[in-house]
């Protein structure tokens, strides 16, 4: 087996490959276009640039977008939903909240599934999971009759209370698979989300059993192209949870999959968190097409137990990421006499106009160039050359219908994109009452690093870190993690019924269900780990908060229901500004987290500045309306305890750091830009 660990993230413009040689500690990064009709050819390529030959990898984990396009593409596969007859309807009928309260258009979201694809299929369990009537298996094959007469591409089961008994579920595949056969895509409620609330259980099923042809198929198909390329090394796939799993395990249960790719950046932001010595830290990864922020509070990074993507819930363990559709390729544009910029983005194909590869319309990397932010000739590590012409005449017609300048028009484009990326920031932070002014903002991504500054000015934030690589930091975030595997089962218990004894001998069988599997992967015994937690809400409430237990035999021992209740009003004044110590609360789900350590690539320690920085060379860069002299760096020129005033412009392959006036920028030992007002260095 190999010496090299190496991860490969897929971004909307870019794949990022970075290795880590176990033996000399260093580092190599590439990157290389995404190719969007066959996204393995650009993994491939990525690889094969930063690697030679592909059989010196001993580790590869993955960081894959392909369940998460197509659901936010809806190119997913035609899904049929058997669901209990006399509740067929609960996915439709979903929930009432409207999510836009003044849009007199509003729509709820298009379910996946339309009404005359949901089956319903005879047959009952009650709440406590007792049998009431029979499932009705004449119904079920009816069903896998129609699934080959009309060409579905999977099957979700979602039957009332599977949570509480998952009999007539697992029938229902076993039928299923009788008639479709063994590898036909069939999704079980209970083994997408074990856990109560019909809607969003359905919800999570559906999700995994669309997406789950496409990205069984890819995982598949990459797979076979790195053994034919000689990679021995097993591959490995990030989860939303920020754990890793084999791809094994991944085409099993491609929900967790979801958010494979922007993870990485977050749990790279934990390994970065303990190395800087800060616990508070805001993510920021700004690519191609998105803009993603999360967060890492006391050195953890932000988990939640449900998300909702394209207005669809799913009940799987995630790191909490905000995205909004602001990035290098966001599309500028008008609307009723107003500057616009995004959602839509140009992608790689065409791109923004100055990628010279027949796109015309305005973008923010556009809106950069003409501003000389960027570097033409060194874009992508000079894979690329940018025409600064093609992006002047697209900023130039922008203008025109402002009547202002190229460089006024494109300051504007960069300034309507820092007010929608700083919106996305108080979404995760202010409106949880969070004070972004206490963390510190840590910027990635291609086109991450020229923006944060002019983002944590805006939102008060005093101090900005851009890590090495930040081009590939997601990618260098995927060899710091761990494989890991969530286990969730339903209990409702109000606390004057609690039985600790049985408590905890639920949760020492989690744990030992969780810990099997680790083996399965391969993980030492020595390198095995489990943690618990119980969701707890107050007496009569719907929604739950996941409180932390100190062990499996925690619930049994004296004194458990004091300090796991002091525990849910601390996490609920956090969460909500107060709390109601001494009400009753009620246990809904008990939760077990395994872990297994399969090693991790160490930071590299920079070199000491020996001597000063020297003259630099300058070019005129636009800042707050007026061209101003700049230096401009190359990063590999800079050493720890280097430090300069801004305006500066640092150069380096995978990214450009942008440095307005006012600031000041030094280097830390581990390679990182720090940059804060100059009024406070």
């Amino acid at each position: 087996m190999g010496r090299l660990r190496v991860s490969m993230d897929i971004g909307g413009t870019f794949t990022d490959v970075v290795a880590y040689d176990e033996q000399t500690g260093g580092y190599r990064v590439g990157k290389r276009p995404t190719t969007p009709g066959e996204l393995a050819t650009g993994v491939l390529d990525a690889l094969g640039a930063v690697v030679d030959p592909l059989s010196g990898i001993g580790f590869l984990v993955h960081g894959t977008t392909q369940g998460l396009n197509a659901l936010l593409q809806r190119r997913g596969v035609r899904v049929m939903l058997l669901a209990s007859a006399g509740a067929a309807d609960v996915y439709h009928i979903a929930r009432g909240p409207r999510s836009r309260m003044y849009d007199l258009q509003y729509r709820k979201p298009e379910p996946l599934v339309p009404r005359r694809d949901i089956v319903p299929v005879p047959g009952r369990i009650d709440p406590e999971g007792a049998e009431l009537t029979p499932l009705d298996e004449r119904v079920v094959r009816a069903a896998a009759a129609r699934v080959r007469a009309e060409g579905f591409g999977a099957v979700a089961v979602s039957f009332l209370y599977g949570y509480a008994n998952p009999a007539h579920e697992l029938r229902a595949g076993e039928i299923l698979r009788e008639e479709l056969g063994a590898d036909f895509a069939v999704s079980l409620s209970h083994q997408s989300a074990n856990e109560w609330r019909e809607y969003e259980r359905t919800s999570s099923a559906v999700v995994e059993a669309y997406i789950g042809p496409v990205v069984r198929d890819y995982l598949g198909g990459l797979t076979r192209d790195l053994a034919a390329q000689d990679v021995a090394a097993p591959l490995h796939v990030m989860q939303s949870s920020g754990g890793i799993i084999s791809a094994h395990s991944a085409r099993e249960r491609p929900l967790q999959t979801l958010l494979s790719g922007p993870v990485g950046g977050t749990m790279g932001g934990v390994a970065l968190a303990a190395a800087l010595g800060r616990d508070n830290l805001i993510y920021v990864d700004m690519g191609g097409t998105s803009f993603d922020v999360s967060l890492v509070i006391n050195g953890r990074p932000d988990i939640t137990p449900e998300i909702r993507l394209d207005g669809l819930p799913m009940l799987l363990s995630a790191v909490d990421i905000h995205t909004v559709g602001a990035g290098g390729g966001s599309v500028a544009w008008t609307e009723a006499g107003g500057l616009r910029v995004g959602p839509r983005s140009a992608g790689a194909a065409p791109g923004p106009a100055c990628y010279g590869h027949g796109g015309s319309e305005p973008t923010v990397t556009d809106a950069n160039l003409v501003l000389g932010r960027i570097e033409p000739g060194s874009f992508a590590g000079g894979e690329l050359t940018l025409r600064p012409e093609l992006a002047e005449a697209a900023i130039a017609k922008l203008g025109a219908e402002f009547d202002l300048g190229t460089p006024e028009m494109a300051e504007g484009v960069c300034a309507v994109a820092n007010a929608t990326m700083a919106g996305a920031i108080r979404t995760i932070t202010v409106s949880r009452g969070i004070e972004p002014r206490e963390f510190t903002l840590v910027a990635f991504g291609g086109a991450g690093p020229m923006h944060a500054v002019f983002l944590a000015r805006e939102l008060g934030i005093g101090e900005v870190v851009v890590p090495r690589f930040p081009g590939a930091f997601s990618a260098w975030g995927m060899l710091q993690t761990e494989i890991r595997r969530d286990l969730v089962e339903p209990h409702f218990r109000l606390d004057a019924d609690l039985d600790g004894a049985a408590m905890s001998a639920r949760l020492t069988a989690m744990a030992g269900t969780g810990l099997a599997w680790l083996a399965e992967e391969h993980v030492p015994e020595a390198a095995r780990r489990s943690t618990h937690a119980a969701d707890i809400r107050y007496a009569a409430q719907e929604y739950t908060l996941t409180v932390p237990l100190l062990s499996a035999s925690e619930p049994a021992e004296p004194g458990f229901l004091s300090a796991v209740a002091q525990r849910f009003a601390q996490v609920h004044q956090a969460r909500y500004g107060h709390a109601n110590p001494g009400a009753p609360i009620e246990f809904v789900a008990l939760r077990t987290t395994v872990q297994g350590d399969l090693g991790r690539a160490a930071p590299e320690k920079l070199a000491a500045a020996t001597e000063p920085l020297g003259p630099q060379r300058q070019r005129p860069v636009f800042f707050d309306g007026a061209w101003r002299d700049t230096p401009i760096l190359h990063r590999a020129e800079l050493a720890a305890g280097h430090a300069l005033a801004g305006p500066a412009i640092v150069l380096e392959d995978t990214a450009t750091t942008v440095v307005p006036p006012g600031f000041a920028l030094s280097v830390d030992s581990l390679g990182s830009l720090v940059v804060r007002r100059e009024d406070q260095s």
